[in-house]
């Protein structure tokens, strides 16, 4: 077997890795930087591996076995850029709050914005002040992921909606959230005072 295939293998059982986790990899067999650098372009090239985002990537093998996987889609948003958490469409459509088709993974950062177009998916990702970069929690499971709590994955969805509630009223919300289709009726009620004291708050202290 031919190094650049013993090195995939070794790679297979990783959820992503980037070029200095080849680099350890391939110190074993004295293989120069250089030559990984071209393992690195010919299993690209030949879809062994698949590109996430410049230096980071994943075997097709693994990807495969866990496209199906949620988790692993929300695990790899918060993996491309940190720190970040899933949030607005995204997280309301995890909640059975949104039933609008969802085409790409949208995430809130405290870094600037970005998008991402891969071959594993789509992601976008929204700047947030960090002092309201919060409301978020861990799910453990097969893939650990961050992602906003109903109340706060709404309020993010109108935060960038509206332009930070630039001209927005306390009475307005209600109107804005039936316009956009999304039941909080189906929100639990701690959920819905959580989601109405934060838009009271932030309007406040604007």
């Amino acid at each position: 077997m031919k190094y650049r295939e013993i090195l995939i293998e070794q790679l297979k059982p990783l959820s992503y890795f980037n070029k200095e986790t080849v680099f350890q990899l391939s110190k074993q067999y004295d293989i120069k930087s250089t030559t990984v650098d071209t393992y690195i372009s010919r299993s690209l090239m030949r879809k062994d591996i698949l590109s996430l985002k410049r230096g980071v990537y994943v075997t097709t093998d693994f990807y495969n076995k866990n496209k199906g996987e949620i988790s692993y889609s929300f695990f790899l948003a918060n993996i491309l850029r940190a720190p970040s958490y899933v949030s607005s469409w995204t997280a309301l459509q995890y909640y059975n709050l949104n039933t609008e088709a969802i085409h790409n993974i949208t995430s809130v950062t405290e870094k600037v914005s970005r998008y991402y177009v891969t071959k594993v998916g789509n992601f976008t990702y929204q700047s947030m002040k960090k002092n309201i970069f919060s409301g978020f929690s861990l799910v453990k499971g097969k893939f650990d992921f961050f992602i906003a709590t109903p109340s706060k994955a709404l309020f993010d969805l109108l935060y960038f909606k509206t332009n930070q509630f630039r001209g927005i009223k306390f009475e307005d919300v209600g109107k804005i959230v039936e316009g956009l289709r999304i039941d909080i009726d189906e929100m639990e009620e701690s959920e819905r005072n959580k989601f109405y004291k934060m838009i009271k708050e932030y309007l406040h202290h604007e």
